[in-house]
């Protein structure tokens, strides 16, 4: 079990066909290079890269979980919810997710128009240089552009600037609900993780009434170490897991060479005290012949 607990596991990390730069082929390739023991791809609101990234795997000898990342609305904060080892081929989770990207199209002209208000022309059009999948064009496209056309320097920069609340490029979306999304993913096989929740800067209460939501529909899980979390981050939800019961996960949330502040496999493992998640997915995990 000691071997299981500390496994080099990455089981969050996005590719071309959501907002990555690199094809499922390879972030494998890279994944496996790296030292990655068990690994998964997560892309935004979409499976369609899971056969590729299975079959990539496979051949390389990788172990894989099927993966995906849901965006959802709570208490008006965009919340992304990591699903693990589900049924690739079920139904009712690709209708969902198809449901979920519909938006995004409408959302991406609404920014478009938002920049050129203040003199960032065609930003629509450029950002759908970057975009492998139209159905998933987002902000992180836009940043993209805006780099390129030597706007900002970084796509950090890009975000400050333009792209969140209150500033110019900024557009709210209603997500799938915290409900729907722990249901697809639970109702398909998979196990439902709360993704990098450090990020979304609730009060003590709403993150309360995120963690006790998400474990009443069904959730069982929490990243703990993940590529923006800090170590005191780490700590904090190492707590949050306990208090609540959740298995923790990890993943580095990769998405480009050049823009990752973490590469796939170089996170630090999860403290001793927590149960991994994929303990509790050994049933669901591809392991190559």
């Amino acid at each position: 079990m000691d071997a299981l607990k500390t496994l080099n596991a990455d089981l969050h990390c996005h590719s071309a066909v959501s907002d990555g730069t690199l094809e499922p082929e390879a972030l494998a390739a890279r994944a496996k290079a790296n030292g990655v023991e068990l690994w998964a791809l997560t892309d935004h609101d979409e499976i369609g890269g899971q056969r590729r990234a299975l079959a990539a795997a496979a051949a390389l000898g990788l172990p894989y979980l099927t993966g995906t990342e849901i965006s959802v609305t709570f208490a008006d904060t965009t919340v992304h919810i990591v699903g693990l080892g589900f049924d690739a081929d079920d139904a009712a989770l690709a209708t969902g997710l198809r449901a979920t990207r519909g938006g995004r199209r409408e959302r991406a002209m609404e920014m478009s128009d938002g920049l050129a208000k203040v003199g960032i022309a065609g930003a629509y059009d450029g950002a759908l240089q970057y975009v492998g999948n139209p159905e998933l064009i987002s902000r992180t496209h836009f940043a993209r552009f805006l780099v390129e056309s030597k706007v900002c320097a970084d796509t950090q920069q890009v975000f400050r600037k333009y792209l969140v609340e209150g500033k110019p490029g900024f557009v709210p979306h209603r997500w799938a609900t915290l409900r729907n999304a722990v249901s697809w993913i639970v109702q398909a096989g998979g196990l439902a993780v709360i993704a990098h929740p450090a990020r979304y800067k609730f009060s003590a209460n709403e993150e309360y009434a995120l963690f006790t939501e998400f474990k009443a529909h069904g959730g069982r899980g929490v990243e703990v170490v993940t590529g923006s979390h800090s170590s005191a981050d780490a700590t904090r939800y190492t707590e949050t897991a306990l208090e609540f019961e959740l298995l923790a996960s990890r993943g580095s949330d990769f998405h480009s060479p050049d823009e990752s502040h973490i590469d796939l496999g170089a996170l630090p493992a999860l403290p001793a005290k927590l149960t991994p998640v994929w303990t509790a997915l050994q049933e669901r995990i591809h392991a190559p012949a």
